[in-house]
């Protein structure tokens, strides 16, 4: 099984390395192959998607992912800043449906934002799609208005637009993860305003046709985000477009504590799939050994359950992530008092100490 390994930038060099080392202990037949990508790939290769570790990406089995991403790259033309890689590879390997598990452990109620009562127990599953919406929408750019308030100056647009097979297939996505968990999906539009929105909310209606033991239930996007922060433990798998699931995604992850969490799986229609932390390059605290590979280790236990069928393996990691937590160690982003606040790597070592049976010192 041919994993690519694409750490990025920022942190996403030492959490990645946690991750392979969790891997390794498994003793799997797993063949690790690194290449460079986004701002580090620029540097040394003039493009932040080199022809060649997008044909190791291509080439593999799955793809783990860092994060991209640094300040010093900002001025850059678009095609040429990191962030286009993670982008490139959605498109080019037909990455379409991001699953984002949102799951508050019940050693982590404590660093949630929200009362532990209204997280404990969370689990919420969401489901973005990846290829269409305003990130790829053409046509975009900038121009002199021709009509608006203020025709003459200088206006920027981008457009936002989903095919019907788009749509579809996210929606059995959806679907389908509900059968297996609670049998509820809540889809997220804006169709008071937006006519591709109005499109998303009819075929999903039409694709719930086909799944009667599934309870659907249709949401505005600005009162999801509302009741993910009122009431979170009433979503069971949340389905929305691109923009959308970016945001509550993220919004999500501070329901469980910590974006430094949350995992995810971006998978195309036979699912093979990038996997990565939700969170990004943090080049502020890159280099300093403090941030937390959790997200990055359960974002490998998910390649091994969709893509690898490695599903044991999986559960020994996330079994050993439980493990490591009860015991108390915690990096920064969920350190509180009474905890043994640790380093990146010392995480990544008490992870592999407790998949190996050895003892984790709290």
């Amino acid at each position: 099984m041919k994993i690519a390994v694409l750490p990025g930038d920022g942190i996403g060099t030492e959490i990645v390395a946690e991750a392979v080392k969790v891997l390794n202990v498994l003793e799997l037949p797993l063949e690790l192959e690194e290449a460079v990508v986004g701002g580090a790939a620029y540097e040394a290769k003039g493009h932040p998607l080199p022809d060649s570790t997008l044909q190791l990406a291509k080439d593999a089995d799955a793809v783990l992912f860092g994060a991209v991403g640094d300040w010093k790259f900002d001025k850059l033309e678009r095609a040429l800043r990191p962030e286009q890689a993670i982008l490139g590879l959605r498109k080019h390997l037909g990455l379409f449906a991001n699953l984002r598990p949102a799951l508050c452990y019940e050693q982590l109620t404590h660093a949630s934002s929200l009362k532990p009562e209204l997280v404990a127990g969370l689990d919420i599953l969401i489901i973005r799609e990846l290829t269409g919406d305003i990130y790829f929408g053409q046509p975009r750019g900038r121009r002199t208005a021709v009509d608006g308030h203020f025709p003459g100056a200088e206006e920027a647009f981008d457009t936002m637009r989903y095919s019907r097979p788009e749509i579809e297939r996210i929606a059995h996505v959806a679907f389908q993860a509900a059968r297996r968990r609670g049998k509820k999906v809540t889809s997220v539009d804006k169709a008071n305003v937006l006519e591709t929105f109005q499109f998303w909310k009819d075929i999903v209606t039409e694709v719930h046709a086909q799944y009667p033991d599934v309870e659907l239930e249709h949401m505005y996007v600005d009162n999801a985000a509302m009741q993910l922060v009122k009431a979170p433990k009433k979503f069971d798998v949340v389905v929305t477009g691109n923009m959308f699931g970016d945001i509550l995604s993220d919004e999500a992850a501070m329901l469980t504590g910590s974006i430094g969490m949350l995992p995810s799986a971006s998978l195309d229609a036979n699912n093979k799939g990038l996997y990565e932390p939700s969170h990004g390059s943090a080049p502020d605290i890159a280099g300093k050994g403090v941030a937390n590979p959790l997200a990055t280790i359960l974002s490998a236990a998910m390649m091994l359950r969709y893509t690898l069928a490695q599903p044991e393996a999986a559960d020994r990691i996330e079994s050993a992530v439980r493990a490591v937590l009860a015991a108390g160690l915690r990096t920064p982003d969920i350190y509180s008092e009474g905890t043994r606040k640790v380093g990146t790597r010392e995480m990544g070592d008490a992870v592999v100490a407790a998949i190996t049976g050895k003892t984790i010192t709290g």
